[in-house]
């Protein structure tokens, strides 16, 4: 009898881990399972830090790297007609999918799930070291953006050039704390909600429209259509999307924290260091009263160009792919120039 109820414990614990193998090979399946548009080059996988990085390469191998990073509520779609340009002048173009979209995931599920923009950057760092790429040219908007800043000014020797939209957005804690005029205040409506169990909820259950609904609001004047919206909206599917943008606007207003690895790296960023590699920054309709970059000029203490493009919202590279891939092509020349 003992050896039969052995027998059975043993069967019982192999179909236990055989319904487990399963479960996370569907999971994987599901994010795995998406498509990529032909002109982002080809969607390839690897273990590059605390993730298994989705990211698209195209171009020759041989040429200077660009490594093109999206925001929230977007993802590398937002780079479609960014990247022929840019491979057509013999750049290597990578698209890396940030942690929380598309078919990027995390290699523990012990991981915690953080938002803050110390692990962000890290991840692209962890990325360039897995494919062995020393130095790039580093291009972003929104959450992208913030994240090609802190790149440069925590690793400047990482970056050949940069091209931000919106300018410095490092974020600040303690700035974070401090009140801004009711129509300012009007435009963080969302992070408010995020900061609410219901809005936590809320999110989860409604992604899709409610990542639309900052899409119009955020570039009221592109008049995109459901096919390019559900080409990005796949992306949400990921798995830790909801947890990785609830934590990210949380960290922001202080209400969670982060983690004390990355305690160093936000020590240096909220001393708002200056940003000294190449850079060439992009104002839009977005931006408001600060599209002229006055208010970030005096963080940019090395080659440095601001353009502004008018009638353009806040996805910049996919509202106006051409001005996009024009200043990455020039932030490379401006760093091969001649003082």
């Amino acid at each position: 009898m003992k050896t039969i109820s052995k027998i059975k414990n043993s069967i019982a614990a192999l179909t236990s881990k055989i319904f487990l193998i399963a479960v996370l090979f569907f999971a994987m399946t599901a994010v795995n399972a998406q498509s990529v548009n032909p002109s982002l080059g080809t969607l390839k996988q690897i273990n590059a830090g605390l993730l298994n990085v989705g990211y698209t390469e195209a171009g020759p191998s041989t040429g200077t790297p660009v490594i093109l990073l999206h925001g929230w509520p977007y993802d590398i779609h937002s780079y479609n007609e960014v990247v022929p340009i840019l491979v057509a002048k013999g750049y290597r173009v990578i698209t890396p999918y940030l942690r929380g979209s598309g078919t990027t995931t995390f290699l523990s599920k012990d991981t915690f799930r953080n938002g803050q923009q110390a692990a962000l950057a890290s991840d692209i760092i962890a990325l360039m070291d897995a494919l062995k790429i020393d130095k790039a040219i580093i291009g972003g908007f929104d959450w992208g953006a913030r994240t090609a800043v802190v790149m440069a000014a925590l690793w400047p020797e990482r970056l050949q050039g940069l091209v931000s939209v919106s300018g410095y957005l490092v974020v600040n804690l303690e700035a974070n704390l401090k009140p801004l005029p009711p129509k300012a205040e009007l435009g963080w409506w969302y992070q408010y909600y995020f900061a609410t169990e219901r809005g936590k909820l809320g999110y989860a259950q409604n992604t899709y429209e409610f990542n639309k609904q900052i899409w119009q609001i955020a570039s009221p004047l592109w008049k995109f259509d459901k096919a390019t919206y559900d080409q990005t909206a796949q992306s949400f599917d990921n798995p830790d999307h909801v947890a990785i943008v609830i934590h990210n606007y949380r960290w922001r207003q202080s209400l969670e924290a982060g983690e004390s690895k990355y305690d160093h790296l936000e020590k240096r960023l909220a001393a708002r260091p200056a940003i000294k590699v190449p850079t060439i920054t992009i104002g839009s309709d977005f931006d408001g009263a600060f599209a002229d970059g006055k208010a970030y000029r005096d963080k940019f203490t090395g080659k440095y160009e601001h353009r502004i493009l008018k009638g353009i919202g806040h996805n910049v590279p996919q509202e106006d792919p051409k001005a996009f891939a024009q200043a990455i092509i020039d932030v490379d020349g401006l760093g091969k120039s001649k003082e």
